[in-house]
């Protein structure tokens, strides 16, 4: 119970949040979003182990932080509850990207977009796609985007939030990683024009494509309620394109 400015007597929801804990909401996300500007400025403007390890390490560190300040391993689509809900979710989601991914490769106009250099030898993307992409890009990022910072921005702004918010700040967090995008990739450097503006560009539609990704994942993480099939769609997008470009790049120069 409650009282208004007039002195009468209103009913107020036992679980409606109060000023003090809507801040708490808030502060939460002000210091999330503040460790992930400072883990992907460590990972990508400092040494080669920072870029290996920060990341993976800053999900943990921030997992563990926002359970002491009260998150749920359910508000992190954690629970083992949501497991076989998440998996089914996640097995759906790998073939419509290895479908999307076979047909990519397989059409001449698209085809030359799949010819990154960095995944021009089929050791190397297999190495990428099993353990590099896994490990350090897929099951570490979205341990902090669509678990941390979703539970958070949940408890702060809401559903809108999480997807307006969460996914602006997943196609931000890929413009340091964008800056040689279009110089190692034929196809965008071919469309796009390989000098500082077509740079730009790459960058500006690496962060729209991105951020419209996170709103995919953040769409399948509540549809699901795990994380299990954001994580599992993110390692098909990134590891399959790794796999596929190899394959590209191996029929090209035969």
């Amino acid at each position: 119970m409650s009282r208004n400015d007039n002195g009468a007597v209103i009913d107020v929801p036992a679980d409606a949040p109060t000023t003090g804990h809507k801040l708490h909401a808030y502060v939460d996300v002000a210091v999330v979003v503040a460790v992930l500007i400072g883990t992907n400025l460590i990972a990508h403007f400092t040494t080669a182990w920072a870029s290996i390890l920060t990341v993976p390490i800053s999900a943990l560190i921030l997992v563990a932080m926002v359970r002491r300040r009260g998150l749920e391993w359910s508000d992190l689509g954690l629970s083992p509850r949501q497991w076989r809900r998440g998996s089914v979710w996640a097995l759906a989601a790998v073939g419509v990207v290895l479908a999307a991914v076979a047909i990519g490769a397989a059409l001449p106009i698209t085809r030359p977009f799949f010819l990154a250099d960095r995944y021009a030898t089929i050791s190397g993307a297999l190495i990428a796609s099993m353990i590099v992409i896994p490990l350090q890009t897929a099951i570490p990022e979205e341990l902090a985007f669509r678990g941390v910072l979703h539970g958070t921005l949940d408890r702060a702004v809401g559903a809108r939030g999480v997807f307006a918010a969460g996914s602006l700040l997943f196609g931000m967090w890929h413009i340091a990683s964008s800056l040689g995008l279009t110089s190692g990739n034929k196809g965008l450097s071919g469309f796009l024009g390989g000098g500082p503006a077509g740079q730009l560009l790459g960058i500006g539609l690496a962060v729209i494509a991105t951020a419209g990704a996170g709103v995919v994942f953040t769409w399948l993480r509540r549809r699901s309620g795990s994380l299990l099939a954001p994580i599992a769609l993110h390692w098909a997008v990134n590891g399959a394109g790794a796999l596929a470009a190899a394959v590209v790049w191996h029929v090209s120069t035969r």
